[in-house]
């Protein structure tokens, strides 16, 4: 199996409603954005896929919520805003970009200790 990742970083705040402690109040992160991709076979040029494409497909979905307060996100209408939250919108986004990537593996660091992940099926 081989395994490519790219990496991006975005600011923004959010606030947790349903989260008792100090993240329920206004706050914000620089976040950073490791996707990876995933597959048994390379393309002829040896490569799983463009690591220039995968960039500039992350760079063009974190744009969107870059320096944002992530609750008025139309994606977030219904969930609050969480990591884990964040990550799935990333992958959803990421994939409407490209269909084809291997998308295995999003994840989503609220600081260099934190971290949640999504990984789909």
């Amino acid at each position: 199996m081989f395994q490519v990742r790219v990496e991006d970083y975005f600011a923004a705040a959010h606030y947790l409603v349903n989260y008792h402690g100090k993240c329920e109040n206004l706050h914000g992160h620089n976040y950073r954005v490791r996707v990876f991709a995933e597959g048994p076979e390379l393309d002829e040029g040896g490569m799983l896929l463009d690591f220039g494409m995968l960039k500039k497909s992350l760079k063009k979905v974190t744009d969107l919520i870059d320096h944002s307060l992530l609750n008025k996100n139309e994606h977030f209408s219904e969930r609050e805003p969480s990591a884990e939250l964040i990550a799935y919108h990333i992958y959803k986004s990421l994939k409407k970009e490209m269909p084809d990537a291997p998308v295995s593996r999003v994840e989503v660091f609220e600081t260099e200790k934190n971290m949640a992940a999504y990984i789909p099926d």
